[in-house]
């Protein structure tokens, strides 16, 4: 795992060029890297949340635990043989009671690891003229270096910068991916073909825990086509920055949201700065090294008829390091729909969710400015 970013401090020379004669409102577009480098001393008003929700204002210390929260540990390797039934039951428990997990033993080489963490904190060290080059505020594009999440539409822009990549179909986007640094393409790709196929064996033991399929690989229902969807969807990764800033306690790196797929599997370096809503306290959620954080998304909530939650999250910012991480996110295809299985409906447990278009989810992340789980919300009947 490649190690922590270390805050240096801007020269003398960088902080006297911000002045009043050039204010730096005007550059927040360029990103949060871009802002470190000049050598910001305070935070920009586009960054600046209002009072009542910032990090460790009055209104979340109520919620609040210094604490760090010990989400279920999943040894997958028992998926393999004999203990396969207890990790389904696991699988099971912290889809219900947690909506994350974080899983050890997963298959994935440590080098491959090793080598996207390093590539990732590569690629933000180019020098900014290089990563504007894929700076886009157009969400739909399949290559995009952003800033916040949603430049056209948020109110308040977030402390993080991201590199977005498409991956399916590989032959279509590959060539359009960043060429710098010169082994990003290579190492993405294999790391995103690992991380497709983590996500397909603990999707398998997902289905499993729902009573959807027996043993792996055969549907216990007729709902073949929806199961297919959810194991040939789409699949991005977001390569995520977040410099050190300068007043931590305006702003976040990411604000409170639920993602809107079916799985999302998270690389973490050592520095913490996840945070998951558990029993109504915001609690942080301690890295372990070459471990995956896996949460539930609102496509396999939706799915579950409500058995399994998405749950909201948020990244904090620091004053000291850098922290940089890497979020695989895996989703129906933007041309189909997802709606509760039937076999999952009965009279005790009625349907409790519209079919909904992958379609409406994107439109809705588009065009809307900031809400934490609007369209999931929307669509509930009860």
């Amino acid at each position: 795992m490649s190690p922590a970013l270390v805050a240096t401090p801007a020269s003398p020379q960088s902080m006297m060029s911000i002045t009043n004669e050039h204010p730096v409102e005007s550059q927040y577009q360029k990103g949060v890297k871009h802002l470190y480098e000049i050598g910001i001393r305070r935070v920009p008003l586009k960054y600046i949340l209002p009072v009542s929700e910032r990090p460790n204002q009055t209104h979340w210390k109520t919620h609040t635990t210094d604490g760090s929260l010990q989400l279920p540990v999943i040894d997958l390797s028992g998926l393999h043989g004999p203990r396969r039934s207890q990790v389904v039951r696991s699988l099971a428990s912290a889809c219900e009671n947690y909506g994350f997990f974080q899983v050890v033993n997963h298959g994935i080489p440590n080098e491959v690891i090793s080598n996207m963490m390093d590539v990732t904190k590569r690629f933000f060290e180019l020098p900014s003229a290089e990563r504007e080059k894929y700076m886009s505020a157009d969400m739909s594009k399949p290559v995009r270096y952003g800033t916040s999440f949603n430049q056209l539409k948020d109110s308040v822009f977030c402390w993080r910068d991201f590199l977005k990549l498409v991956c399916n179909p590989l032959e279509d986007v590959l060539s359009h991916w960043p060429s710098s640094p010169m082994d990003l393409r290579g190492l993405a790709v294999t790391y995103a073909k690992e991380t497709k196929f983590l996500y397909l064996m603990i999707l398998e033991a997902i289905l499993e825990s729902l009573g959807l399929t027996t043993t792996k690989n055969t549907t216990a229902d007729t709902d073949d086509q929806i199961l297919s969807e959810l194991k040939d969807g789409s699949q991005q990764m977001f390569l995520n920055f977040y410099p050190p800033c300068p007043e931590p306690d305006l702003t976040f790196g990411l604000r409170s949201h639920s993602d809107f797929g079916i799985l999302t599997l998270l690389l973490q370096d050592e520095v913490a700065g996840l945070q998951i809503k558990h029993q109504g306290r915001w609690l942080a959620v301690e890295p372990i090294p070459g471990s995956f954080v896996v949460n539930v998304g609102d496509q396999l909530e939706i799915f579950s008829n409500g058995r399994y939650k998405s749950v909201l999250h948020r990244v904090v910012v620091n004053s000291s390091m850098s922290r940089i991480s890497v979020a695989s996110l895996h989703s129906l295809p933007s041309q189909s729909a997802v709606r509760p299985a039937e076999k999952l409906i009965n009279q005790t447990n009625p349907r409790r969710y519209r079919d909904t278009d992958i379609a409406a989810f994107l439109h809705h992340i588009k065009s809307c400015d900031y809400q934490e789980k609007g369209v999931l919300e929307s669509r509930k009947l009860t």
